[in-house]
């Protein structure tokens, strides 16, 4: 019959897959062609809804009409041009950080270290918001197709979630291979749409949307005048169309050879396929005039919308366009599984992090940062139920703040360096700082109420976890350092065994004490009368054995307090001792397992943290 470890390490290698060898890295690295999608899909799926935003912010709040269609154009150039600044900085970061890290790294070599943790907290925050945004507009893609889906909104979302992290625990390549296809068919839908949607306005003449009457009335009646706050809340909302930008500059060390030249030209083709889409998107929205409120009240994203009008009706082109937009979406998330756990791994390496971080997995992935990236992200899907709108507030912030504090980063740097054409680039970064960081103000001032407060709250907190851990480990560190002639002190060395009744499991932990050769050695049971302690004082004779057997009565049935009261009471006749509590354990099928051991381990998470204790298990193996 399978052991429990069997039966668990065959469950895992299903779910999982066999363990890679670290001399396989290489192997393990990107082409151009996969990690287009794995490090790109988040910037591309962000075209779903970027126009949708923009919408939001005049036909909802500026009350403004039909005129808000007119300002998606100029909005859209203004945000390609902030795209074109963001992709030259992180193109720099590519050839001069190699080591990936990204905003992290740029800051932490160039700006020092609060700049770089706060950009370390940015990129975190906003990895986490991908994967709750990603899935979130994922979930609303189709359910724009399925209306009758909506009230399993959030169910669905965090059980994409779960499937996509378990797919990143099976390693980034086969990840990335998985997800590939998914992302080039949304491409070519989205594009599609585009050329066929622009033949059909400028060629066919095709019309704007035909709206209800209500709608019509409600939302395209305003005749305001645009002000600047709304322009300008409208802009940060479309900025959200360069959120994932930075993921190639974190991840250059998954490429393969040569890492900088593939990342560069993977950067450069994510910013014309995101330029180009949400352009000729923007246009198309100017023509054919879809509607989007803040309240939910209508249903289908303006990209359903697009593509339905476009389209002709709900017919199998829609439904393609609509599906590719849930794969792009949903599988968007899985940039931030590219990137969160790396990033992660850096900062733990340099003590701001717990260092299990740091650890790679059984396929070379760090497993445990891809897990804490898929339980944080559920909570917050669960929190603001799977709405995008309620997300989108906290996740530009965190992302314009790594933006600014990079490209700050690269100024300091060709500034410092004055490498060839060192002038151009420091113009070029320092006006790229300057308006990400305008960016990032404006979303904190305007969206402040919608939840822009939140990350600006949450990445200071961070910070401050960030420094907490590094003192612990800076302490930690300075005390366990031995000085000079340093020579460990003698400890007298007691073993116990713990006893229920004689058996097998205890005869062996006995003997395994023995082979110990402790300076004292005892058996200790606890039992609840005289009468039990000579039941099992003749069954200790009868073996032979010839430890000492120490007994404590317990009259209310309690085990470990009287374990716990015991060992105290020896500990205490030796300042210097050492106590190793030896617990024979059975181990059996891993159906029957949850059977056994529930007191042992319940004593063992008593003793664990008990100075100068040492707790052993003797496992037994019953077939």
């Amino acid at each position: 019959m399978p052991t429990t470890k069997q039966n668990s390490s065959s469950l895992k290698r299903f779910f999982i897959g066999a363990p890679i060898a670290s001399s396989e890295d290489s192997h393990q690295r990107l082409s151009k062609k996969v990690a287009l999608p794995v490090f790109a899909s988040d910037a591309i799926s962000s075209t779903a809804y970027a126009t949708q935003e923009i919408l939001i912010v005049f036909l909802s709040l500026a009350a403004v009409g039909t005129a808000a269609y007119s300002r998606l154009v100029p909005i859209s150039l203004m945000v390609i041009g902030l795209l074109v600044i963001v992709v030259f900085s992180y193109r720099q970061t590519i050839y001069a950080y190699p080591t990936g890290g990204g905003s992290y790294v740029v800051s932490r070599e160039n700006l020092g270290k609060y700049p770089s943790l706060v950009a370390g907290g940015s990129m975190l925050t906003d990895y986490i918001l991908t994967v709750a945004v990603s899935v979130s507009g994922g979930v609303a893609a189709i359910i724009s197709a399925f209306s009758h889906l909506s009230p399993y909104r959030v169910h669905m979302a965090v059980g994409f979630v779960l499937l996509i992290t378990l797919a990143n625990l099976r390693g980034l390549k086969e990840s990335g291979s998985l997800f590939a296809p998914p992302t080039y068919l949304y491409i070519i839908c989205l594009f599609g749409l585009i050329i066929y949607g622009l033949y059909r306005v400028f060629v066919q003449d095709l019309g704007p949307i035909p709206h209800t009457e209500a709608f019509e009335n409600e939302l395209l009646g305003g005749t305001n005048t645009v002000t600047l706050f709304f322009f300008l809340k409208a802009f940060s909302s479309g900025a959200v169309a360069l959120t994932g930008v930075e993921a190639v500059a974190d991840g250059v060390p998954a490429f393969k050879k040569p890492e900088s030249k593939n990342a560069s030209s993977t950067l450069i083709w994510m910013a014309f396929i995101l330029g180009t889409s949400f352009f000729g998107l923007s246009v198309l929205a100017q023509h054919i005039k879809p509607l989007a409120d803040e309240e939910g009240h209508i249903s289908q994203t303006v990209l359903a919308q697009m593509a339905e009008h476009v389209y002709g009706g709900r017919n199998l082109f829609f439904f393609i366009t609509q599906f590719a937009t849930f794969g792009i979406l949903i599988l968007a998330a899985n940039t931030a599984y590219a990137d969160f756990p790396r990033l992660s791994s850096i900062i733990a390496k340099d003590n701001y992090l717990p260092r299990q971080l740091m650890n790679r997995g059984d396929r070379l992935v760090f497993s445990n940062g891809v897990i804490f990236l898929g339980l944080a992200s559920i909570s917050l899907v669960v929190i603001f139920k799977g709405q995008v709108t309620l997300l989108i507030p906290l996740y530009a912030v965190g992302v314009f703040t790594g933006f600014t504090l990079s490209q700050s980063g690269l100024v300091v740097r060709n500034y410092t360096l004055k490498e060839p054409g060192w002038i151009f680039r420091v113009v070029v970064s320092a006006f790229g700082a300057t308006t990400t960081a305008f960016v990032a103000g404006i979303v904190v001032v305007v969206k402040f109420t919608d939840g822009a407060w939140i990350p600006a709250v949450i990445i200071p907190a961070l910070v401050f976890a960030f420094t907490g851990v590094n003192r612990h480990y800076t302490r930690v560190r300075s005390y366990l350092q031995p000085a000079d002639g340093y020579v460990a002190p003698f400890r007298t060395h007691t073993v116990v065994v713990l006893v229920g009744s004689v058996n097998q499991g205890v005869l062996q932990a006995v003997r395994y004490a023995e082979s110990l050769r402790p300076d004292r050695l005892l058996a200790l049971s606890v039992i609840e009368n005289s009468d039990d302690r000579q039941r099992l004082q003749d069954q200790w004779d009868k073996h032979g054995l010839t430890i000492d057997l120490d007994t404590v009565v317990s009259e209310y049935r309690d085990l470990t307090e009287p374990i716990l009261n015991r060992i105290n009471e020896i500990d205490d006749l030796d300042s210097d001792d050492i106590i190793t509590v030896i617990i024979p354990e059975f181990v059996t099928s891993i159906r029957s397992q949850w059977l056994h051991n529930q007191s042992a381990l319940a004593i063992k998470a008593r003793l664990l943290f008990r100075p100068n204790t040492v707790v052993t298990s003797v496992p037994i193996v019953i077939p």
